[in-house]
C-alpha cells in the first residue's frame, strides 16, 4: 500500500511546484516585454538622436536668420517653393543663434557662374563675416570665376584648404553639404564624400592662413563659437533647402 504523505508535506510540495512554475514564467514574460518594446520602435529609428536636430530653415520661415549686424533679413532673400533663395547680389544673412561644436546639414543649388559660401563660427567684430569665420565655398566649378585653383572651388575651406574635384553635381542640381566642427577639428563633406579636414590653430593651418589674405585679420578662425552665415554678395541665382544643425 502506497504511503500517503502527511498533509504538511503535501502543502510544501505544492508550494514548490507553484514557485517553479512562476520562476519559469518570469523569463518568458520579460522576453515578451522586450520583444514588444522592440516592435514599438521602428527599425533604424533613434528618437533621442533625431530630437537633437534644430531646423534653421523649414521651407517657409526665416525666423532663424537676420542680417549681419542688423536685426532684419536683407532685401533680396526670399522663400520660394520651399527654398531660401536669392537672384541677385544682396547682403549676407547670419543665424540668430551662435554655435560651437556642431554638425550642419543643408542642400544648395547654384546658377551658372555662381559663387557663394557658408561661414561658420563667425563673429561680428569686423566689417564682414568672412574676416572672422572660415568659409565652405559654394561655386559653379565650370564657369565660376574662382575656378582657377582648387583652393577656391566648391567645398574648399576658402583660400586655405583645397577640395578634390569630382564630387560636385552640375549647375541646377541639388548638392548636399555637411560641416562638422568639434573643438579645433573641422570637416567639409559634399554629397556623401569627406572633402577635407583640418585643425584650427595647428602649425599647418597657421602657415596656410599666413600665406592667404586672411593674415590681415588677426581673429580669423579664432572664435570657438559663432554664427553660421550664408553669403549673398555675389551675382547669380542661389537656393538652399533643408537647413538643420545639431550641437555635438
Amino acid at each position: 500500500m502506497a504511503r500517503v504523505p502527511p498533509a504538511g508535506d503535501r502543502q510544501a510540495e505544492a508550494g514548490r511546484q507553484v514557485r517553479t512554475a512562476v520562476t519559469m514564467i518570469r523569463p518568458a514574460v520579460v522576453c515578451c516585454a522586450i520583444g514588444l518594446a522592440g516592435f514599438a520602435q521602428p527599425l533604424g529609428s533613434n528618437p533621442q538622436s533625431a530630437a537633437k536636430w534644430q531646423v534653421l530653415f523649414d521651407g517657409t520661415s526665416l525666423d532663424a536668420w537676420r542680417g549681419y549686424k542688423t536685426d532684419k533679413v536683407p532685401q533680396g532673400w526670399h522663400t520660394v517653393d520651399g527654398t531660401l533663395a536669392k537672384d541677385a547680389p544682396t547682403a549676407d544673412i547670419v543665424s540668430k543663434e551662435e554655435f560651437g561644436d556642431f554638425e550642419l546639414e543643408l542642400e544648395w543649388k547654384i546658377g551658372e557662374g555662381g559663387n557663394s559660401g557658408i561661414f561658420y563660427r563667425g563673429t561680428e567684430e569686423y566689417d564682414h563675416i568672412y574676416w572672422s569665420g572660415p568659409e565652405y565655398q559654394l561655386l559653379d566649378d565650370v564657369k565660376g570665376a574662382d575656378n582657377k585653383t582648387r583652393l577656391t572651388c566648391a567645398g574648399a575651406a576658402y583660400a586655405v584648404y583645397p577640395s578634390p574635384a569630382g564630387h560636385l553635381k552640375p549647375v541646377g542640381e541639388w548638392n548636399a553639404t555637411r560641416i562638422v566642427t568639434r573643438g579645433r577639428h573641422v570637416e567639409h563633406w559634399l554629397n556623401g564624400f569627406k572633402l577635407l579636414e583640418y585643425e584650427l590653430g595647428s602649425p599647418d593651418w597657421e602657415a596656410r592662413v599666413k600665406a592667404s589674405k586672411f593674415v590681415a585679420w588677426p581673429n580669423y578662425g579664432r572664435a570657438m563659437r559663432g554664427h553660421i552665415a550664408l553669403q549673398g554678395d555675389h551675382a547669380g541665382a542661389l537656393a538652399f533647402r533643408n537647413i538643420r544643425v545639431r550641437a555635438l
